[in-house]
């Protein structure tokens, strides 16, 4: 994975572009810690609302709730069909006293050896 922009390059380009704006006539003022922007520091900010006008209803679309649902459900129904059953998978082999002694590629579809 590649970076656009490294610390160091960000900390250059802030450094540069606070130096061009001071050149230029800017000026920065010096805030105290813990100092707040807000005028009422007392009580909590006021609550946001995103919405600018009355509450509107929802529309209802049970027909497009019903395809999405039905989709899930083929969805899952391929997923188990397809699954894990159809795949050869490992299966360690024991000798007579119990211990391993190597691993076989079987079908899903044989049963499996007991040790």
């Amino acid at each position: 994975m590649s970076h656009s922009v490294y610390k160091d390059q960000l900390r250059a380009r802030l450094r540069r572009q606070t130096e061009d704006f001071i050149a230029r006539g800017g000026h920065i003022d010096r805030v105290n810690p813990g100092v707040s922007g807000r005028a009422d520091t007392l009580r909590p900010p006021p609550a946001t609302h995103f919405s600018s006008g009355p509450r509107q209803e929802r529309t209802p679309v049970p027909e497009v709730v019903a395809a999405i649902e039905l989709r899930k459900q083929q969805k899952s129904i391929k997923r188990k069909a397809a699954g894990r059953n159809n795949k050869p998978r490992r299966q360690l082999i024991y000798d007579d006293f119990g211990e391993p002694l190597r691993w076989e590629w079987v079908d899903s579809n044989q049963p499996e050896k007991s040790p």
